[in-house]
């Protein structure tokens, strides 16, 4: 089944988000079906902070590591595409399709001194123009939309995510990822609002994976948090072993 299929299935395909070899590695095992970059957990664990402060090359290095460890799907977190020129972007694009990625997620806000939303009909604009671009250069790739209005706690965020949505279908693209939207009526609302996949991201109050399968959500990520629940580990166990003075925290 290729990866857009995936996304047409009645249970949801439910994403693991991984940041090295090493877990790319453990979501194969454990039978996954596809994996997904977390560019977060990626830029914390080369030192940056999120928002495009390391380069796309250091990205395309992780990313062919990646790919070298694992025979699934890897669809890859291009934040805002490290650029803010459409034919730019698609070459980043194409860069990571021509190595194996076979999907993309890209995203409607951009970070300079704190993360705001890019103006929606700009940024459809700019997707219709990536879009063209890699149907141009015979790019199949499955692009996936987040847009963030729920993520910055926008003050009408339901009603922008839908206006956002309607814009951005215009561009041809394939899925709309909305993270951190968790009420069952919102989540309903935007699914019965759009034809394209909906995905959603881990949060504490995100409601189980049957009840979003019962709201016809297709597509569910884990965003950087199991990096995160995995450095805490790291440093607890750290912290035992300094408390003990001895390694018996380990076994």
């Amino acid at each position: 089944m290729n990866f857009k299929n995936l996304h047409q299935q009645n249970t949801p395909l439910v994403i693991c988000n991984v940041w090295d070899a090493v877990s790319a590695k453990s979501a194969e095992k454990l039978n996954f079906n596809a994996i997904g970059t977390s560019s977060a957990a990626i830029a914390t664990m080369l030192g940056y902070e999120d928002g495009e402060q390391m380069s796309f090359a250091e990205l395309v290095y992780i990313v062919e590591r990646i790919l070298a460890s694992t025979s699934l799907p890897l669809t890859v977190d291009i934040e805002a595409g490290f650029s803010r020129k459409p034919a730019e972007i698609a070459t980043h694009i194409k860069t990571l399709a021509d190595l194996g990625v076979v999907g993309i997620n890209i995203e409607d806000s951009i970070v300079s001194n704190e993360r705001v939303l890019h103006n929606a009909t700009d940024f459809a604009k700019d997707l219709a123009e990536i879009k063209q671009q890699l149907v141009e250069n015979e790019v199949n790739i499955f692009i996936n939309v987040r847009t963030d209005p729920f993520l910055l706690g926008h003050a009408n965020a339901l009603a922008e995510t839908k206006e956002r949505i309607k814009l951005y279908e215009s561009a041809d693209i394939d899925g709309i990822f909305v993270p951190c939207i968790t009420n069952e009526s919102d989540i309903l609302n935007v699914v019965n609002h759009t034809k394209l996949p909906v995905n959603v991201m881990c949060m504490p109050d995100l409601p189980d994976f049957n009840t979003l399968e019962k709201l016809n959500v297709k597509r569910i990520s884990m965003g950087n948090f199991i990096f995160d629940n995995l450095s805490g580990s790291f440093e607890n166990t750290l912290s035992a072993i300094v408390e003990s003075q001895s390694f018996n925290p380990v076994f």
